[in-house]
Parts: C-alpha cells; sequence; structure tokens
C-alpha cells in the first residue's frame, strides 16, 4: 500500500495532545500567555485532523478556527461554539501582543486555567468524534 502523501489525522492529534502538554506545562511555570497560545494551536491541529479526514490532504496553513469548523461542517454544540470564538480571538493578540504588560495584566491565574480546563474539554469532544 503506499504512502500517504498528507499527514494523518492521528498525527494532527497526536500534536494537540503534546500542544495541550505544553499548555499545562506554561501554566505550572506561571507563563500565562502561552497557555493561551498552546490551547488554541491544540485546538487549531485538532481541527486540521478533521480536514485531513475528510478532503485526504493536508490542511491550509491558517490559524483561523471558525474557518476550520466551516470547511470540515463540523457542529459544536453551544458552550463549545462560543468557547471556539473565543479562543480564536485570542489567536492574534497572543502571539503578537502590542504591549506585552498589558496583557500580562489580562491573563492571571484564574481567567487561564479556565481557558485551559475548556480546551481539554473540546479536545476531548473532538476526539471522540473523529
Amino acid at each position: 500500500m503506499p504512502e500517504k502523501k498528507f499527514k494523518l489525522p492521528e498525527e494532527w492529534f497526536i500534536q494537540a495532545d503534546y500542544d495541550l502538554g505544553t499548555a499545562e506545562a506554561m501554566f505550572k511555570a506561571g507563563r500565562y500567555i502561552y497557555v493561551v497560545f498552546m490551547c488554541h494551536l491544540s485546538i487549531e491541529k485538532a481541527l486540521k485532523a478533521f480536514y485531513a479526514k475528510k478532503f485526504e490532504k493536508d490542511p491550509p496553513k491558517t490559524h483561523d478556527l471558525i474557518y476550520l469548523i466551516k470547511k470540515v461542517e463540523l457542529v459544536l454544540p453551544y458552550p463549545h461554539q462560543e468557547f471556539l470564538k473565543i479562543l480564536n480571538d485570542l489567536s492574534v493578540p497572543t502571539r503578537y501582543p502590542d504591549k506585552l504588560e498589558k496583557l500580562l495584566k489580562q491573563y492571571k491565574e484564574e481567567r487561564t486555567e479556565k481557558l485551559l480546563n475548556q480546551t481539554k474539554e473540546l479536545l476531548q469532544w473532538l476526539k471522540e468524534r473523529l
């Protein structure tokens, strides 16, 4: 059997899990901006697994979670929909903050822990559906 020429969905999920582990490590280290960044990356890779499965090719190079959800025609339950929108909007500011000090003040332990837990829940939901 010839080898597939695109990254398999399973590999995307392996990387999504790894990124979630990195988010947890960053949380323990108090590096909260990177927790958010890695949470976004984890969900992005999970959605790219759906894309790879559906289209049997590598997904586009995008960080837009909403775009990926629409492309794979995945319907999320309401709480996950709302969280996905929030996480999607946090992508650019945590990647390229205008003012680091301002962003650091916005992401304290409690807020970041909530985002991390919601990411874990969404990732688990996605895994159960692939």
